[in-house]
């Protein structure tokens, strides 16, 4: 980004992304765990709600951190920044707090 803008409103802006990315993953991933406890599996084997949020915030954790340390380009063509990696940290753990404020559940029909 060539610009004469501050470089904290460069480093915002290409690591804003990240942010949003891990906070939307651990949000989609506890919403899928938790449709898939109420509608797929028999109430027998259902899983505790907290199990399912743990499950979502590690699997979010491992596809983030691993795009950022270009393990997997599945997200995109990803350059290293140290920025991206701190963002995707910030990000994951607003989504957990997020999660542990909000305690979705499944309901039982």
């Amino acid at each position: 980004m060539n610009s004469d803008s501050p470089n904290l409103f460069k480093v915002i802006l290409l690591s804003l992304p990240n942010f949003f990315e891990a906070i939307v993953g651990i949000l989609t991933l506890t919403s899928i765990g938790l449709y898939i406890n109420s509608k797929v599996i028999t109430p027998k084997k259902k899983i505790k709600d907290h199990f399912i949020y743990t499950i979502a915030i590690i699997l979010t954790a491992i596809y983030v951190i691993t795009q950022e340390f270009k393990i997997h380009n599945l997200g995109g063509n990803n350059v290293f920044d140290q920025n991206d990696v701190l963002f995707s940290c910030i990000g994951l753990t607003v989504g957990y707090l997020i999660i542990m404020w909000i305690r979705p559940k499944t309901q039982n029909a």
